[in-house]
């Protein structure tokens, strides 16, 4: 080994086997052998209390928690309360004609929390407040604009400021989650769903002004909810009504249709709804609700998205004139969703449950992929800081002003 070494550097390579051991013996600080103030102490690995609340629920209130169920009527009914207690639904969403009145709604709202107050995890409750012909809040309360409006203004400040007032608006009532805004570019003018609720027929418009309001609603404390990826702007079919098929390839969604969803994730999206809409250049079987190709692929892994996932109304045409509820809502979860929205009818509400309870027993689905899912939609409501407390009386004037004030912003 010292063979070729220079015969002035000879007593220093003989003593560096000697040197090795000593600073394996001390430690290389040369502060004292193991045991000593002079080594690191290990680190207790952070707490996780998402993950301890988790593994704090029963297989059935983990289930429970991926169901955003609708309600009949205009207050609370043994079957919406059962649906709460005994099935740990994690949502409600509600519509206009669940909506009469400001202290109708807020009495309901109220009631709803109270059902809950048995769960360790507090409800979503939510709506598809849009603006424009998409409004499920009570006549009493200005109406924004329709994003296509908006689009034409083209400020963002402005719709920052809508989003602003709109999460005011629904923070002020209890409500924790809205389903907007729409980030669909309406290429198709003949489309019979989206028209005037998407911001425009330019994708860098509907990604700047969609991004803007979903950070206007974050400021207040409300989850927005993106749809309808990955793009229902150029579809001919309602899919409330039917199944729409898009003949588009990756090529062609990634040059406009998802291009205002990508910006949103980059601009702090947390949730998204999956459309009803039919891609067979991605998935010849499955509608992007239920399809791996494009929830797994395309939007976790592609486009990079965290959040949870949901689906639009399991209860539309595009699903149940096609394919049996409970098996869609087992279809999502493998693919990767997290939340199914049943919107309307306890049965099919309850369908869903069951169809992803015999999915678990099975082993079609496994509890750990229940988890991964379940882990996502704690992590947002911890984030939110969602709980079951009732609100007070709301100012409905100053509500209203700030509305106005909205309204004015783009104007001026």
């Amino acid at each position: 080994m010292l063979r070729n070494t220079p015969q002035s550097l000879l007593p220093i390579a003989s003593a560096l086997p000697a040197l090795v051991t000593f600073l394996l013996l001390t430690g290389c600080s040369g502060q004292g052998s193991p045991g000593t103030e002079g080594t690191a102490k290990p680190q207790a690995p952070p707490s996780d209390p998402v993950r301890e609340r988790l593994t704090s629920l029963t297989l059935d209130q983990k289930l429970g928690q991926l169901l955003i169920a609708g309600i009949d009527g205009d207050r609370i009914t043994g079957d919406m309360e059962s649906l709460i207690k005994n099935d740990d639904a994690g949502g409600i969403i509600f519509y206009k004609d669940n909506l009469k009145s400001p202290a109708q709604a807020l009495q309901l709202f109220n009631a709803l929390k109270e059902a809950n107050k048995g769960s360790s995890v507090p409800l979503w409750l939510s709506l598809d407040e849009e603006g424009g012909r998409v409004s499920r809040m009570p006549g009493e309360l200005v109406k924004m604009p329709s994003a296509r409006t908006i689009g034409l203004t083209d400020n963002r400040d402005a719709s920052y400021g809508v989003g602003r007032a709109l999460g005011g608006e629904l923070s002020a009532f209890g409500l924790n989650l809205n389903f907007a805004p729409v980030l669909d570019v309406n290429s198709n003018p003949n489309n019979p769903v989206i028209g005037d609720r998407s911001f425009g027929a330019d994708a860098a418009v509907v990604g700047r002004n969609g991004t803007a309001e979903l950070q206007g609603l974050q400021s207040q404390g409300v989850i927005p909810v993106v749809k309808h990826f990955p793009g229902h702007g150029d579809t001919s079919v309602d899919s409330h009504i039917g199944l729409p098929v898009l003949q588009h390839d990756l090529t062609r969604l990634r040059s406009l249709e998802l291009k205002p969803f990508a910006e949103a994730i980059r601009g702090g999206a947390d949730a998204v709804m999956v459309a009803h809409i039919l891609l067979p250049k991605l998935d010849p079987e499955n509608p992007a609700s239920f399809s791996k190709p494009v929830i797994t692929d395309l939007l976790r892994k592609e486009l990079g998205f965290g959040g949870v996932v949901m689906t639009d109304d399991l209860t539309m045409g595009a699903v149940v004139k096609k394919y049996e509820l409970g098996e869609a809502a087992v279809r999502s979860l493998e693919a990767g969703g997290d939340v199914l929205l049943v919107g309307h009818g306890y049965d099919l509400e309850r369908q869903a449950l069951q169809a992803v309870k015999e999915a678990v027993r099975s082993g079609r689905l496994t509890e750990r992929r229940i988890d991964e899912s379940v882990y996502r939609i704690l992590q947002l409501k911890a984030k939110y800081k969602l709980t079951d407390e009732p609100k007070g009386q709301v100012e409905i004037a100053r509500v209203n002003e700030a509305l106005k004030q909205a309204v004015q912003g783009l104007k001026s």
